[in-house]
């Protein structure tokens, strides 16, 4: 391992995340290493963590590598790993703009989740290349059957049980105050449908086709975004408000405010949901390798 290692630090809706370009997967990130890199306090900081790997040097994503060159190797800011990360696979994708590795136009990124299509808009003739919003297919949610109830204190309240390659608990507040401080997992119930744990995001209505939400993301506690939290919330909302695009035959988008900016969610007839937001890299520099192996010994 060499002395220095390069990273970034990026941020999707202030959902913020280490990047760690890493090609040809010779990087040891162990998990340890990783809640060391995210720590704030005594680390870089972040949400999350985005390990920048080719495809075909992954072992999880080698079967994707006709389709997609880079893999997202995505972990959560305690180290665990996670299938997928709507506001990562806009950052990761942004960085690889920035080196050079894929310009405006369309794109695929392997996931744990499945290989996302993502698209970086081009800007206005002298504007900034990487100010752009950048979008990303999400893929199809998945609606598991059975009752879900989530809890914060002495409330509670019936979710909807919404799984975007990760699983989510979506429940609708009158205030997202009830949602508490988010600090530690809100409880659910049953306990066998989240088994490895859940992302639950509380919302609220703003106005038509228009909601707010706070979210504990699971692995890392409330953040100032969630990507597929925000798809989640829309395909919730739209069930709730009975514009299902699968039974009016029309696609349905909803403006998606969380605590870090907005996202624009669109679910069609065919079930596809795309995700529109920006993507802002604010820094790069060295990790001390040293330092970090004594995470992994």
């Amino acid at each position: 391992m060499s002395t220095r290692i390069a990273f970034l630090k990026g941020h999707g809706t202030e959902n913020d995340f280490v990047i760690v370009p890493d090609p040809e997967n010779a990087i040891d990130l162990s998990p340890a290493a990783v809640a060391a890199l995210c720590d704030r306090r005594a680390g870089i900081g972040g949400d999350g963590l985005l390990h920048v790997v080719r495809s075909a040097a992954h072992p999880e994503a080698k079967n994707m590598a006709a389709e997609a060159e880079w893999f997202m190797d995505y972990r959560n800011g305690d180290g665990s790993i996670a299938e997928m990360c709507g506001n990562g696979v806009r950052v990761f994708a942004r960085y690889l703009q920035r080196a050079g590795y894929v310009g405006e136009g369309d794109l695929a990124v392997a996931t744990r989740g499945g290989v996302k299509t993502v698209h970086i808009a081009k800007t206005v003739s002298g504007g900034d290349s990487a100010a752009g919003d950048i979008t990303v297919g999400m893929g199809k949610a998945r609606l598991p059957e059975g009752d879900v109830t989530v809890s914060v204190g002495e409330r509670s309240w019936p979710a909807r049980n919404v799984n975007m390659g990760n699983p989510h608990a979506v429940a609708f507040v009158d205030d997202l105050a009830h949602a508490g401080d988010l600090y530690s997992p809100p409880p659910f119930s049953p306990a066998s449908a989240y088994p490895d744990g859940v992302n639950v995001e509380f919302v609220v209505d703003r106005g038509p086709r228009h909601v707010a939400l706070r979210v504990h993301e699971r692995g890392s506690g409330e953040t100032r975004s969630c990507g597929t939290g925000a798809c989640a919330v829309a395909v919730a909302a739209a069930r709730r408000d009975g514009a299902a695009p699968e039974a009016t035959g029309a696609p349905v988008t909803y403006t998606v405010d969380v605590p870090g900016g907005t996202l624009v969610i669109t679910e069609r007839p065919d079930g596809d949901i795309e995700m529109t937001g920006p993507a802002v890299i604010v820094a790069e520099g060295e990790i001390d390798a040293e330092w970090l192996e004594t995470f992994t010994r």
